[in-house]
């Protein structure tokens, strides 16, 4: 219930938002209702509007709406319930019953009539309900409502699953066998289900109700302890950075005070420029990083930020190279009026032994840098990555080598810092250069997914070592001859003559690659004897759980020529020195978790004993070197059903697995999100979760995804989700998470909320 001041502020509320979608003739019609609703099919736009019409005038009036609201908003449990019922009740037709004078009365409390102010709250009165005709649901009834229930939460299952459905859901409301149902054993039926009828409403009409106040912390949240806590490594690295840059620009600039402010200002920029040059060069040692994750420092250093940090420093370096270039000008400016025989174009384009460099070209390398510099950062912004021009960044960026050479020539000390960062750049091309043509390997084998995404199959070479979690990156020559993407592999380390690799068409070259394998192929020529036995083992492997899940996949066989560079690290490595690992990948950012979770369950079935007397198995508690992990809960969102198909058969797997080794076992737990279903508390899609709850709990399988977990409609509430983990107290926790940064903010704060380690994949 609520107090009158929210009463009050309700009513307000509901009058600015009905005027808003109101006509001139201050009603709303049945078109108006569907767009203020948002509802993806009219079934429901058309049975509310029916139930808010009461006088069957065709339109909704406000004092309709707001007797229709008080249901909806602040309602009893059993005047939702008895709504929910009527739109149930296909066959039904409403009847009305006249208004005597206590509804008139309340209508006047509502302000409907004119009153400034609304009375206290009181239960709406029943004879404003719209009644149904029948006054019970048949089979046919439920069948119609819950086949449009799976239309507006976007699930496609075949007549024979909605007739199960039903029949789940009818045999366990009709609890006297009679063939229908009536409102007692609805509401009998839904006791069971307390959270569901606590907050009933229609959440796709968020217009209803006005936007809860936003809770404000005393202190900003980047001033909080857990957000210092979780970025700790990040502001280390950025406080050492910072206060070396300005160490550097205060001696320079100290050391040249004598020749004035300009040239201070330019020599300090100077030195600094000397220390951020080189560290590009760092950041992008991949192997070398690599390396590192495998040591201690890998828990001081943001490695994983890696590519963040070489794009700050790039942004640093061209604001420097500016305020080093102005000062020079200023400078040279200055000597020119006080020499009176040079302008300033000849100290700017002709070489000057005082001015520096090689042979006093100073001025003519530094605007070459410039211009380079500011080309290289238009071409590196994401609207020209992103947008299908991927090679235009690509080969701006091999002006790095120019770019160094250049420098060499300006500044005379600049290869003492660059001298060390520049031999290890040179010795990782050449081991990439020289692993990328030992490495010419071969893609046997492609599944197109109607969901846009290309599985390719790579024969992988007994040389080719990684961890879980690692990427690499691809070029297919018949796809663009110079391109090279990063990809994560999506097949564990322990799967032997092969590797996966799962790409969503995103981008030009990923599009291309997906509709390349969709064209009619000539038939290839006849495989080695080693691919052809690698494809038998794979079709062999995966047919019993391909047959059962019926998936949708285009699978052919190839022999195309790819070659591959790395692999390389990345955070997920940290995942096996967790207690307690949460994984979350939101769409396609499940793909570092697939060969995670592949490898986790090797690892843990090797730590399985048995019993030679009574065959009897456990799982040992105890941790080893290569895993400490406790319990891992994987978390997929999704935003549709067909997107789930990605990995279910893996994920069948998995479940298969862990039920043979260790049955009622709970050290991988799924949990399965749907966004585009509607959630348990929504009177369009009540039914259908609990039709789907009850099958699921019959069949022992999702009817979603056909896996044991059961599928759950919406968002997770992730404070509740957290809340769980943080109770089960498995040890120190630690989230893991690949996906949108829009997201990875949310799950961030949760984090700090609780305690809990965060680390992001970037993808």
């Amino acid at each position: 219930t609520m107090s009158a001041a929210e009463d009050a502020k309700w009513l307000q509320w509901v009058r600015k938002q009905f005027g808003s979608i109101a006509g001139e003739d201050k009603e709303i019609d049945l078109e108006e209702f569907k767009t203020a609703l948002q509802v993806k099919e009219s079934f429901f736009a058309e049975r509310f509007f029916a139930l808010f019409d009461v006088d069957r005038s065709g339109t909704i009036t406000l004092e309709e709406l707001l007797r229709a609201l008080s249901l909806l908003v602040h309602g009893s449990e059993m005047d939702k319930l008895r709504f929910l019922f009527q739109v149930y009740d296909v066959d039904g037709k409403e009847r009305r019953q006249c208004l005597h004078e206590r509804c008139k009365v309340k209508v006047d409390a509502w302000g409907c009539e004119g009153a400034a102010v609304p009375g206290p709250s009181l239960p709406p009165p029943r004879c404003l309900l719209p009644r149904a005709g029948s006054g019970s649901i048949e089979p046919e009834e439920l069948r119609v409502v819950l086949s449009w229930c799976l239309r507006e939460s976007a699930i496609a299952l075949p007549e024979e699953r909605l007739q199960d459905l039903t029949l789940a859901l009818f045999e366990a409301a009709d609890k006297d066998h009679s063939g229908s149902i009536t409102f007692e054993e609805l509401q009998e039926e839904l006791e069971a289900f307390p959270e569901v009828m606590e907050n009933l409403t229609i959440s796709a009409a968020s217009w209803l109700r006005p936007p809860p106040p936003r809770e404000r912390s005393h202190w900003p949240h980047y001033l909080t302890q857990a957000y210092w806590h979780n970025h700790r490594g990040q502001f280390t690295f950025l406080g050492a950075y910072t206060s070396l840059n300005l160490l550097l620009f205060s001696l320079a600039a100290l050391w040249h005070s004598h020749l004035g402010a300009w040239v201070m200002v330019a020599r300090g920029c100077g030195q600094c420029l000397n220390l951020n040059c080189a560290l590009l060069a760092v950041l992008m040692l991949r192997r070398c990083l690599t390396w590192l994750r495998a040591t201690p420092l890998a828990k001081v250093l943001p490695l994983e930020q890696h590519v963040v940090f070489h794009q700050l420093v790039g942004y640093v370096v061209l604001l420097l190279g500016a305020l080093h270039t102005a000062a020079h000008i200023t400078n040279f400016s200055r000597l020119a009026q006080q020499d009176g025989h040079h302008h300033l174009t000849d100290y700017l384009l002709s070489p000057h032994p005082e001015v520096g460099g090689l042979g006093g070209t100073a001025s003519q390398t530094g605007l070459a840098l410039q211009g380079l510099l500011a080309t290289m950062l238009a071409f590196s912004s994401p609207c020209i990555r992103q947008s299908g021009h991927f090679e235009l960044f690509y080969w701006t960026h091999l002006s790095y080598i120019s770019i160094w050479t250049l420098l060499i020539l300006h500044g005379p000390h600049f290869w003492k810092w660059f001298v060390v960062p520049g031999c290890l750049f040179t010795l990782e091309k050449v081991v990439g250069l020289a692993l990328r043509g030992g490495r010419g390997m071969r893609i046997v084998e492609v599944n197109l997914l109607p969901s846009k995404v290309t599985h390719l199959v790579i024969e992988r070479p007994q040389s080719f070592h990684y961890k879980p979690g690692d990427y690499i990156y691809l070029n297919i020559p018949a796809i663009a001859t110079y391109e090279w993407h990063p990809f994560t592999i999506s097949s564990a380390p322990e799967q032997q003559e092969t590797l996966w690799l799962h790409i969503r068409s995103l981008g030009q070259w990923t599009t291309k690659l997906y509709e390349y394998f969709q064209q009619p192929k000539s038939p290839s020529p006849e495989p080695k004897p080693l691919s052809r036995s690698l494809r038998e083992k794979r079709c062999q492997q995966w047919a019993q759980v391909g047959a059962a899940l019926g998936l949708g996949e285009t699978r052919q066989l190839c022999s195309i020529k790819c070659y591959l560079d790395g692999p390389y690290g990345t955070p997920t490595r940290r995942i096996f020195t967790s207690e307690h690992a949460v994984l979350i990948g939101a769409g396609i950012g499940i793909t570092p978790f697939a060969s995670i979770l592949q490898s986790i369950m090797y690892r843990y079935h090797r730590r399985k004993q048995s019993c030679p007397s009574c065959h009897h198995s456990w799982c040992e508690e105890l941790q080893d070197e290569e895993m400490t992990l406790r319990k891992v809960d994987f978390i997929w969102i999704n935003r549709d059903q067909k997107h789930f198909e990605w990995f279910i058969s893996l994920l069948t797997k998995l479940e298969m697995e862990q039920a043979e080794q260790e049955p009622g076992g709970r050290f991988l737990e799924m949990h399965m999100y749907m966004t585009s279903a509607l959630s348990k508390n929504d009177m369009k899609a009540i039914g259908l979760q609990m039709a789907l709850d009850l099958l699921a709990a019959k069949e022992q399988k999702d009817s979603i995804t056909g896996l044991r977990t059961r599928t759950q409609p919406g968002r997770p509430n992730w404070s509740k989700v957290f809340g769980k983990v943080a109770e089960e107290k498995r040890g120190k926790v630690q989230v893991f998470f690949c996906g949108s940064p829009a997201l990875a903010k949310v799950i961030r704060e949760q984090c700090e909320r609780f305690g809990f380690r965060f680390f992001k994949e970037n993808f």
